[in-house]
């Protein structure tokens, strides 16, 4: 039984929230097990219907929980947990822990006399490159909207192959012989647009994991691609290990 205490500072639709929590981080609640919902749980606390809709409002942003028009609040599947210092990719990433990587591929282009893209790839001013936007899937949940730039003179007719199962890295390498050395790569939280929100499946305004990556070409200081890839907030935490350092 949870124990909210009326003395405390702490917002009591705050305590609720952080004790149901718990209780999915520790396994005490499972995924897709349903909660009490909002009057249930103004019944079991003595609180009322608002602040017990606060408390569920507050874990369905943070991607605790979910919830089903007509049939309650469920507990959400646990979030997938991003490295943020070793450079691989989505595919990787996904059956790393388990998961069955896919695309939606929504379009592939080869562009030309792009300003932007040959500013960052610090191109020729006639050089072509292949702009690849797919929606990133796990278990066929989407989980990433991702534009993904190359430079085509490395890898000739790659525009012609379909990414639907395919990992671009894997390509690079087995069919051109590409090796990526390292990357340079920015976060930024932001609100889903309302295309993001569309594709994502999610509410416009969900907090989202915008990143960007320069992915350089090993041992040179030529860049080969440039990805920048929006993830669902509610799916996804960054962690990154740290040492201590002397300072």
């Amino acid at each position: 039984m949870i124990q909210l205490s009326r003395s405390s500072p702490v917002p009591i639709y705050y305590q609720l929230a952080e004790a149901l929590r718990e209780q999915i981080e520790s396994g005490a609640l499972k995924p897709h097990e349903r909660l009490l919902s909002e009057r249930e749980l103004s019944e079991s606390y003595n609180i009322s219907r608002m602040t017990a809709r606060q408390a569920l409002s507050k874990l369905e942003v943070a991607g605790y929980i979910y919830r089903r028009q007509g049939s309650g609040s469920f507990v959400a599947e646990p979030k997938i947990r991003q490295g943020l210092l070793g450079l691989s990719s989505f595919t990787e990433d996904m059956r790393q822990r388990g998961l069955s990587p896919g695309a939606r591929v929504l379009s592939i282009e080869l562009v030309s006399t792009n300003a932007d893209l040959i500013r960052r790839f610090q191109a020729e001013a006639n050089e072509q490159f292949v702009k690849i936007e797919r929606i990133r899937l796990a278990n066929g949940e989407p989980m990433a909207l991702e534009f993904c730039s190359l430079r085509h003179k490395f890898c000739p007719g790659i525009e012609e192959l379909d990414f639907t199962d395919r990992s671009i890295y894997e390509t690079l390498r087995e069919r051109y012989n590409i090796y990526l050395g390292r990357a340079d790569q920015t976060i930024e939280v932001k609100s889903a647009s309302e295309y993001e929100a569309q594709v994502l499946n999610v509410k416009q305004g969900t907090p989202m994991w915008q990143m960007e990556r320069l992915t350089y070409l090993e041992d040179t200081r030529i860049v080969i691609e440039y990805v920048r890839s929006t993830y669902r907030g509610d799916r996804y935490t960054l962690y990154a290990e740290l040492d201590r350092r002397e300072r």
